[in-house]
């Protein structure tokens, strides 16, 4: 299987399984699991940045120093990218533009705050196409790379499109534009996979900058954007939940890396 075949196989699985499992969850009104898939999806996210991105972009690079500079340089452009609104990356239970999520009733509080449905599609399908490029970026430093990063995409978009459902629902669409909409977001992972393959295979200098990229993406989402929301609950139980969740998020990347090493070994 060429390479290109697997950034397109996994750009598609990738956005297509997020935004299916997220569908799943927001139309049988099961959204008290989201703060579980948040808790799950940061351990997720750092065990494929520390674990995974950051050691291959260091060998990719053979300069520890310069991309540690390129994660300051990440982690600081994320945080610019945010207090502008170019898009929010949002998934706590309460946060501008997005709903709050009662994890005792299951119910889904509104909050748009003015924010309409084509905004959040819009910010979306931006997202999905800077996932592309993450994906195709890991998958030219190695294969079981590629996949440890789709897998922990894939982990942290699922609550991402359960709360862009609540608010296209909120903003008046129906459940079946909701899903369309979407799914058609979704395919931008592909256009970002595809566009970034072409352009790195005549520059592969740059693919250990995108890694590191990569990491610091996966670190501010997790540090700045979801660990906050888990403070909002501070009962004993609550937190031996998430510790765990995070734990096991961390163990499933360790995991993916030995399946995917034996399969790819298979194929």
């Amino acid at each position: 299987m060429s390479l290109l075949y697997w950034i397109i196989a996994a750009s598609l699985l990738g956005g297509a399984l997020s935004v299916a499992t997220a569908a799943a969850f927001a139309f049988t009104a099961r959204v008290a699991w989201v703060p579980h898939l948040i808790s799950y999806a940061i351990g997720a996210l750092l065990g494929a940045a520390f674990l995974e991105v950051l050691p291959n972009a260091v060998i990719a690079s053979g300069d520890a120093t310069s991309i540690g500079k390129v994660i300051l340089f990440g982690l600081l452009g994320f945080f610019v990218l945010e207090k502008l609104v170019i898009w929010r990356h949002c998934h706590i239970e309460e946060c501008e533009g997005h709903e709050q999520i009662e994890p005792e009733h299951g119910a889904a509080v509104s909050h748009d705050h003015g924010r309409s449905g084509l905004l959040i599609v819009i910010g979306d399908t931006f997202h999905n196409f800077v996932d592309g490029v993450l994906i195709a970026s890991a998958f030219m430093a190695d294969i079981r790379l590629g996949m440890v990063t789709a897998l922990a995409i894939i982990a942290h978009e699922i609550p991402q499109e359960v709360g862009d459902f609540l608010i296209l629902i909120h903003s008046g669409y129906s459940r079946s534009r909701a899903f369309m909409y979407n799914l058609l977001s979704s395919f931008a992972t592909v256009v970002g996979g595809l566009l970034a393959y072409f352009a790195l295979s005549r520059a592969e200098g740059v693919v250990p900058v995108m890694l590191g990229l990569a990491a610091a993406s996966m670190i501010y989402v997790a540090v700045a954007d979801l660990i906050p929301g888990l403070h909002k609950r501070t009962e004993l139980k609550a937190t031996v939940q998430q510790v765990v969740l995070i734990g096991l998020g961390i163990a499933s990347i360790a995991l993916s890396h030995r399946l995917i090493d034996a399969f790819v070994s298979g194929v």
